[in-house]
């Protein structure tokens, strides 16, 4: 005769401890919930959302226009990644400007959400904005294999924003 496994007893719950309300950890407003169906191209610049990806390439004829998520990061002025200069890398700025324009050439030709948004030159800093996290790691390794530099990263708490750091 087999014997009927025990089941411990259900506790109830304990009235003297709120609810737990579990928010979710990853929240980036500017990323798409769930994958538009169809073909979607890109108002403004001309991206194509096809198979899951943003490419560049001529859309089909059916393709349904709205704008991909770095066009929205760029008319609301909100980056993804932050690249601030200061100190001795600036002595070479013109050199580092090309830097930052031809990674960001290759990058975007790979992946078209990752952009530069703004260069902005103040007195002894230079601040260049973009809208995906990798372009700006991208961008700091490559001016500190040049420049035999340091970089310090630091990413947001739900980790959809980084901010790097040039470090004499």
């Amino acid at each position: 005769m087999a014997r009927e496994p025990v089941r411990p007893a259900r506790r109830e719950p304990r009235k003297d401890r709120p609810p737990r309300h579990v928010q979710p950890r990853n929240h980036d407003t500017y990323k798409l919930r769930q994958k538009p169906g169809g073909t979607v191209v890109c108002a403004d610049c001309g991206a194509v959302h096809q198979a899951g990806r943003w490419t560049w390439g001529a859309p089909p004829a059916e393709a349904r226009s709205d704008r991909c998520p770095a066009c929205r990061r760029i008319s609301d002025r909100y980056p993804a990644g932050t690249l601030s200069l200061r100190g001795s890398v600036l002595k070479h700025r013109d050199e580092v400007l090309g830097m930052i324009r031809n990674v960001e050439e290759r990058e975007k030709s790979e992946h078209p959400l990752e952009r530069l948004m703004d260069i902005e030159r103040k007195d002894d800093c230079l601040l260049v904005s973009t809208t995906g996290l990798h372009l700006a790691r991208c961008l700091a390794s490559a001016l500190e294999r040049r420049f035999k530099g340091h970089i310090r990263i630091a990413y947001g708490e739900e980790e959809n924003h980084v901010c790097v750091e040039w470090v004499d």
